[in-house]
């Protein structure tokens, strides 16, 4: 598999050919003559020979190619530390101290040396500790297969045989300043401090993440413990902050992030985080349907053109698994968050309005197809229009000059009608993860770093959209078979002539 940049494959290319060239010229040699002239022709051609030998492996040697043969590519980066590596903008320093008896050891030696290869910024040295102790000491490496990242002063270990773990070192190595997300506690936020559990809501008929819940006794919170550590191993660091008994909201905070409270804001809250975005803060906002919106939060959402609707968005066409209130997308609009997202899902969202608003630009980053339609909390009939089938928005990007705060300050806001897709439930499933990481990343003006992952342990599955599997059985039902039977009847009615 070809890993190095394309202008080292015509490299590669032209000297092969100009040696296969040089090889043939060889063969239609004509005989040496005899004597003085003949050996001094034989030392000619053989010096020759020899210089484009040695350039021919110079020019391969600077404009190496990594071809990994091996059918699970245990030799090969994966494409997102490739994308890690191809970005950087600062020189990093990697040793990489392996066990040379250890296959896998051996395996990420030659994955790092084909990193110092992808970029100019990368300096590797791959270093036996066995047989350079002082400088494992040195250096403060304690095992073996510790990969030892140095930037501009700064010195980072990470032990592992892993290049996504060696990719993820760079980009916390890399960070000129500390980024600090600040999560907002106070109204049954989802804690960050609790372990990777399910939970449930029970309603008074059937199991569910939507709008049953919303009058279900809460037992245990899913929690949001998985999104903190990702945010941690991509070097972030983090902290909880109360808004109510804060005057403001801390200048460290990178980016404040609400995941699903409970109860209502006061006036004074909903002034504070205002302040904030007004002095060019940034926020993830995760509101759940049953979440109160208070008549001050209202406002000031209003104000940069986002309104909180009401219920909960049912899409009987694009939905995860069987549950037609856990709203699937698979499109999203243009936005340095979507890049490279895949399929997501919400259980159980509320819809977003938006207006425009001078000085702010919004951006629908997901909605629901064009069957989905709102059904109200608690039993209630639904609204008249708001039944009607038609795409509802469930997340918005906005970034702008908030009204009326100085024109240099410039804020970013991601709003999102649920909570749940960021749980520690539903984080790992599907591009959950990337989504609300590229979200973080994009607010505190870090977008290169969601082309990180960092792994979470699942159980592999295969989860399709109702139009994904109603596309699959057209193809292998109808279509596949209509085609075999088809060809079937022609030549059968060919040979009956």
């Amino acid at each position: 598999m070809k890993t190095a940049p394309l202008v080292n494959l015509w490299w590669f290319v032209v000297v092969m050919a100009a040696l296969l060239i040089l090889f043939a010229a060889g063969l239609h040699l004509p005989r040496p003559a005899v004597g003085w002239r003949g050996v001094l022709q034989r030392a000619l051609l053989l010096a020759a020979a020899a210089a484009v030998v040695v350039l021919a492996n110079v020019a391969l040697f600077r404009h190496d190619l990594h071809f990994d043969v091996t059918p699970a590519r245990v030799f090969t980066p994966s494409p997102e530390t490739l994308r890690v590596v191809q970005g950087l903008t600062a020189d990093v320093g990697v040793t990489y101290f392996y066990q040379k008896h250890d296959a896998a050891g051996r395996a990420a030696k030659t994955m790092v040396e084909v990193l110092g290869r992808t970029s100019p910024h990368v300096r590797v040295r791959t270093v036996d500790p066995d047989q350079y102790p002082s400088l494992a000491s040195q250096l403060g490496v304690r095992g073996y297969n510790v990969a030892v990242l140095e930037s501009d002063g700064r010195r980072l270990q990470v032990m592992t045989t892993d290049d996504r773990d060696i990719a993820l070192g760079l980009l916390r190595v890399t960070r000129a300043s500390a980024k600090t997300i600040c999560f907002a506690v106070g109204h049954g936020e989802y804690d960050t401090d609790n372990l990777e559990h399910h939970s449930h809501f029970e309603g008074t008929q059937t199991h569910s993440h939507g709008a049953e819940g919303a009058a279900a006794v809460l037992g245990e919170q899913h929690g949001s413990g998985r999104l903190r550590r990702a945010l941690e191993s991509l070097g972030y660091a983090t902290r909880k902050v109360t808004v109510a008994t804060m005057p403001r909201v801390p200048d460290e905070c990178s980016a404040l992030v609400e995941v699903s409270p409970r109860t209502s804001y006061t006036p004074a809250e909903s002034d504070t985080v205002g302040d904030y975005l007004a002095r060019g803060g940034a926020a993830l906002l995760l509101y759940d349907v049953d979440f109160p919106v208070e008549t001050r939060l209202a406002e000031v959402l209003v104000k940069i053109g986002i309104r909180m609707g009401e219920g909960v968005i049912v899409d009987p066409l694009d939905h995860y698994f069987t549950d037609e209130q856990m709203v699937a997308v698979a499109k999203y609009a243009r936005h340095p968050i979507t890049r490279g997202v895949a399929l997501t899902f919400f259980p159980g969202a509320r819809p977003l309005e938006i207006d425009a608003a001078e000085g702010v630009t919004l951006t629908p980053l997901a909605t629901s197809s064009t069957d989905s339609y709102l059904r109200s909390l608690g039993g209630a009939p639904p609204v008249p229009d708001r039944a009607r089938p038609g795409p509802r928005i469930l997340a918005v990007a906005a970034e702008g000059t908030w009204p009326g705060a100085p024109a240099g300050a410039h804020f970013r806001l991601v709003v999102v009608g649920d909570g749940d897709f960021a749980s520690n439930s539903f984080f790992p499933y599907m591009s959950n993860s990337d989504l609300v990481l590229a979200m973080v990343a994009w607010l505190v003006r870090e977008e290169r770093a969601q082309t990180m992952r960092p792994r979470a342990e699942v159980l592999p599955t295969v989860a399709l959209t109702r139009r994904q599997v109603q596309a699959i059985f057209l193809l292998t039902v109808v279509v596949v078979p209509g085609i075999v039977v088809t060809a079937g009847g022609l030549v059968w009615w060919v040979r009956r002539r």
